[in-house]
């Protein structure tokens, strides 16, 4: 990082444009990134949480991976280097081939065991439910995803953002943002949630009032269904019920409710 020198001190511009927030202890944060993951799902959060906690993204190595969107992505940890004992466990969604991946799963049931929070957005509340984390929950998903959630016991929940106990879910995509903020207020109070807001410029005025499906309306989302429809109905969702029987594999005793 590059250093300056001001007022006769020699000083580091990253601490000019970003000094600590806080002077605490930073929560430990797992973010889990692979190959075809929605890209905003994990950038919302992690633009939110990373001025305050100490964020690790996740992956089997530290290898450029393709985001949905095509951009290119680099772990800052593997799963052998990530803490044990996290504050966050955090996945959000992508290619739902993540859900039979019995490695990414294995490393989610033992780090979510013992994290004080397990979360998600959008279509990563099913990758949590693959691997036997979501049972008995109250969730939220994206729209498209939410008929996928009773496959792991989770109890789906038309929301932006859901919390139940320790498990805090996000809808799909733009709600990270929310989520993010909801979790850090968690973490370390409304107070460091509202000025990370304000930072942020989180002020949302969206152009159009199409942000769901009951907003969108008939003729929009059957634009949408001749789109991406049968992607949901006829892969993702039979996709969640085949992970729903493995899931045991990984955690077998249900949570407590």
């Amino acid at each position: 990082m590059k250093t300056i020198e001001l007022d006769g001190k020699k000083v580091q511009v990253g601490d000019l444009l970003m000094p600590p927030m806080h002077h605490g202890r930073k929560p430990e944060v797992a973010m889990l990134l692979w190959p075809g993951v929605t890209l905003l799902d994990l950038l919302g959060p992690q633009t939110v949480l990373a001025p305050s906690c100490n964020v690790h993204v996740v992956w089997k190595n530290t290898d450029l991976l393709e985001t949905d969107s095509g951009i290119r992505m680099q772990a800052s940890s593997t799963f052998d280097d990530c803490p044990k004992d996290l504050d966050v466990l955090f996945v959000p969604g992508g290619s739902p081939e993540i859900m039979e991946d019995a490695e990414v799963l294995r490393f989610l049931a033992d780090r979510g065991s013992r994290a004080k929070w397990v979360t998600s957005v959008c279509g990563g509340s099913v990758v949590l439910g693959a691997a036997g984390l979501m049972q008995g929950y109250k969730a939220t998903s994206h729209w498209g995803l939410r008929a996928g959630l009773p496959h792991f016991g989770a109890i789906p929940v038309n929301a932006r953002v859901v919390t139940d106990r320790n498990r805090v879910s996000g809808g799909g995509v733009t709600a990270g943002i929310d989520f993010g903020l909801v979790l850090l207020a968690k973490l370390l109070g409304e107070d460091i949630a509202k000025v990370t807001q304000l930072l942020l410029e989180y002020d949302p005025d969206p152009p159009f009032d199409a942000g769901t499906p009951e907003k969108a309306g008939a003729a929009v989302m059957k634009k949408m269904n001749e789109w991406l429809g049968a992607a949901f109905d006829e892969f993702t969702v039979p996709m969640c019920a085949a992970a729903g029987k493995k899931m045991h594999d990984y955690t077998p005793a249900p949570a407590s409710v």
